[in-house]
């Protein structure tokens, strides 16, 4: 719904979000950006899509709807007819006692309204609501998805023998059995939350696998005689070689489905029993998450604010492959991003595009490598840099020296934690010195999963288990517990865990309840007792403490012991502290960050 600059003052003003200088800030950007005043409160952060149509709901006097998709009736969906319902973006969610409550994202159409109303009859009650609300409500239009893709498979000629070999232009033509299936798969994770989808062919048939929410799960088995025209259909779409199945290819397309446009990352590569396919699902709709939305509080939040303020130094985030390091680039550019500034990045690959930053690709076969990019980048007058990933001593070298030389630098490295950044540093080649003087800032981060907050169990653990838990996060002595105590307090304050209230799962003594997965799981988190992912995370501060540790050639456990020292919370702290908070479970922490 787009609402005017005017209406957007007054909203900013009357909900006491903004002072004057910051609303007279949004609207330099503005002019400098020409965008509406909108989308700039939005990808500024200043409040979120929600929160800014729940507060122009409440100033043009309509009632705000939150639609749970689960709790729709088929009844009620079928008052409107789906093709309706996408034309005016508009939803029949209950009816109580004869009236028809009616969602729309737009209840200022006019037209809209009354061609519903004749539709609907007198008795209707009109709420506003978000279009991702309404696009996840329009979903239930669909069937079962899962049903419409055994039904496809059972279209196809499974006794074709080698058919892989002799694929015809009919097998994957647009309209073709192996098309739908294609177009299914891919609806079929998205609706999912899936990451990534494997296609692994195997002696007897081909293995379709989901990675949702870190792990992955056997979807679907499709017959082995549809393994070369499903490989091909997905190579045409990517726009890769058809004939070419010796060596791996890379490509990339776009969908939209469910109203949203997603981006697939496809990688081919060749295996015993034919072609592998994976695809990376990117959802470009997507908007830069605040740091607070990826599960940054406390310290690390406090540490990585000041860090990313400074206006020269290197920013570094850890963590093996799948750890979330992106994100939390992608957000911490989000939040610098402005028209006065210039950030130029180099990637390996570009998965997320930021409007207003410079986006350059690693390309090995043309020359463009990381270390070629950034010393590129460096003629481009930039006042922020990104690089990728730091693989190597010349791309170490060069991002200290853009530090020195006035440029706030942000990269990755793959490393177990926070502390053992520096000491990498250190064997790569770069001065102790240097390192000292521009490291600003070094997170450590992992990727736990979600218990689903609807079948999660609270529990008092017993004796054997707070023995375990004891030794596993050193919490077996009682100003160890204290302080984990207070820090659960001060998590709350910051609203990790506010689906709980306010018990706190810790006293000063010891710990009393946590929360584990549902022993089944329930339909909304598809009987697994996890949905969705967040960030446990350290951030390491370069203190003088830290700094003449580097110089000295400190060894990590020593530096990680002065970070501590200096109030850094570690991984497993942070880990703990959401446990107690019912966001994840103590298995779910362990997993992650047991060494």
């Amino acid at each position: 719904m787009r609402i005017s600059d005017a209406t957007i003052e007054e909203i900013l003003k009357s909900g006491g979000k903004i002072t004057d200088d910051q609303l007279a800030k949004l609207k330099k950007e503005q002019e400098a950006t020409h965008h509406p005043l909108q989308d700039v409160v939005l990808q500024q952060q200043v409040l979120t899509d929600s929160e800014l149509i729940k507060q122009f709901a409440k100033y043009a006097g309509f009632e705000f709807a939150e639609l749970d998709p689960t709790k729709i009736s088929k009844e009620a969906l079928s008052l409107i007819p789906e093709r309706i319902a996408k034309q005016y973006n508009a939803i029949v969610f209950d009816v109580v006692d004869g009236k028809k409550k009616l969602a729309m994202e737009d209840p200022d159409d006019v037209q809209a309204v009354d061609f519903l109303k004749k539709q609907l009859g007198s008795e209707v009650d009109i709420f506003i609501t978000t279009h991702d609300n309404i696009l996840r409500a329009l979903d239930n239009y669909r069937g079962d998805v899962a049903e419409e893709l055994s039904d496809v498979i059972a279209e196809q000629d499974e006794d074709a023998a080698n058919k892989e070999e002799n694929v015809s232009a009919s097998d994957i033509a647009e309209d073709s059995p192996i098309s739908q299936t294609v177009n299914l798969l891919l609806e079929y994770a998205i609706r999912a939350s899936a990451s990534d989808i494997h296609i692994e062919p195997r002696e007897e048939f081909i293995q379709v696998r989901y990675r949702i929410d870190g792990v992955l799960q056997e979807a679907n088995r499709l017959p082995r005689s549809v393994a070369g025209a499903l490989v091909s259909r997905i190579k045409i779409l990517a726009n890769l070689k058809i004939d070419e199945r010796r060596v791996p290819q890379d490509g990339r397309f776009k969908i939209s489905i469910l109203g949203r446009t997603y981006a697939l990352r496809v990688s081919t590569l060749p295996v015993a029993d034919g072609e592998k396919i994976v695809m990376r699902i990117l959802d470009e709709g997507n908007h830069a998450l605040t740091l607070q939305q990826l599960g940054y509080w406390g310290h690390s939040l406090g540490a990585i604010e000041k860090a990313i303020l400074q206006p020269h130094g290197v920013v570094l985030v850890t963590g093996p492959t799948g750890s979330g390091k992106s994100t939390s680039l992608l957000s911490l550019l989000s939040i610098l991003n402005s028209s006065a500034v210039n950030i130029s990045t180099v990637e390996d690959p570009v998965e997320y595009k930021i409007p207003g930053v410079n986006q350059t690709q690693v390309n090995v076969k043309a020359g463009m490598t990381f270390a070629s990019g950034l010393r590129a980048l460096l003629r481009q007058d930039p006042n922020i840099i990104m690089v990728g990933e730091i693989r190597d001593t010349e791309t170490a070298d060069l991002a200290v020296q853009a530090a020195l030389t006035g440029h706030l630098v942000f990269s990755t490295l793959h490393t177990n934690n926070a502390a053992t950044t520096l000491p990498r540093l250190l064997e790569m080649g770069i001065e102790p010195f240097l390192i000292a003087s521009t490291a600003r800032a070094i997170i450590g981060q992992r990727l736990v999963r979600k218990l689903c907050v609807k079948c999660r169990q609270p529990y008092e653990p017993n004796a054997d288990e707070m023995k375990e838990i004891g030794e596993a996060f050193g919490i077996d002595k009682p100003d160890v517990m204290k302080h984990i105590h207070e820090l659960e307090q001060k998590a709350a304050s910051q609203h990790i865990g506010d689906s709980i209230g306010a018990e706190f799962g810790s006293t000063e003594s010891g710990i009393k309840r946590l929360y584990r997965a549902g022993e089944n799981g329930c339909d909304n988190c598809n009987k697994t007792g996890y949905k969705g992912r967040m960030g446990i995370y350290e951030v390491l501060d370069n203190t003088t403490a830290i700094q003449k540790m580097i110089v000295a050639n400190a060894t990590s456990g020593e530096i990680q012991e002065q970070g501590v020292k200096d109030g850094m919370d570690t991984m497993q702290v942070d880990g703990l502290i959401k446990a107690l908070r019912g966001e994840t479970s103590i298995e779910e922490t362990l997993r992650v960050t047991r060494e």
